[in-house]
């Protein structure tokens, strides 16, 4: 069984724009992308780790474990052996209280890279292969969430190409999700059903390549 981590926020954790209620596994895109996957002879498990708020590397003043950073290289050694894992995060790194640019949210994506790669896992384990996808460019912020993500549009600007750009630096995978989906047409910055739909498929069709030239577990 090939097992993947998909380590992110609340656009992976299905939250339904406007409300605090979550979409279901099969709704949200980590689901879809499990079950698409799971249709070919290999059997695959996806692991979710996604934490509402999460940024790259840096604290939330008002909630506390948002630093993705902290604690993830204890994520890899207690989930593996692992073939892939997918980190998309960005997008609240651009919140109102930051002056973060896509620059900045780039170094954080290549902390967390170093972090994978340098975990402390069982002797014999494989380094898991590393998806980094650029979350869709934040909309005008609408609803309960626009004071959080004021000037969010502004500051994002530039992350799919700096992303691509660190990616290629330290050699692994990159994935563009601006390029199937857009942020919600509700609130501007999260997922809406068929935006978790589409992303889950056009994922799977970027691991699966990956997960026929993994190392056995």
């Amino acid at each position: 069984m090939h097992h993947i981590l998909v380590y992110s926020d609340s656009l992976s954790w299905g939250i339904i724009p406007t409300t605090r209620k979550r979409l279901a596994f099969e709704e949200r895109w980590p689901g879809v992308m499990e079950i698409s996957l799971g249709s070919s002879a290999k059997k695959v498990r996806v692991i979710e780790d996604c934490l509402n708020g999460r940024r790259t590397v840096w604290d939330d003043p008002f909630k506390p474990g948002r630093n993705g950073l902290a604690g993830l290289a204890q994520r890899i050694e207690i989930h593996s052996p692992l073939d892939v894992v997918v980190l998309m995060l960005g997008t609240n790194d651009f919140q109102s209280m930051h002056e973060h640019n896509a620059w900045h949210s780039s170094q954080g994506i290549l902390a967390l890279v170093s972090a994978v790669r340098t975990a402390p896992i069982e002797p014999g384990m494989p380094v898991p292969q590393i998806l980094v996808i650029a979350p869709p460019p934040i909309r005008t912020p609408k609803g309960p969430i626009a004071p959080k993500f004021t000037g969010g549009e502004v500051k994002c600007m530039g992350l799919a190409a700096a992303y691509r750009a660190v990616c290629e630096e330290v050699g692994c995978h990159f994935f563009d999700a601006g390029g199937v989906i857009t942020s919600s047409n509700v609130d501007g910055v999260h997922l809406d059903l068929e935006q978790h739909l589409a992303l889950g498929h056009a994922v799977a069709e970027v691991v699966k390549p990956l997960l026929l030239t993994s190392l056995p577990s």
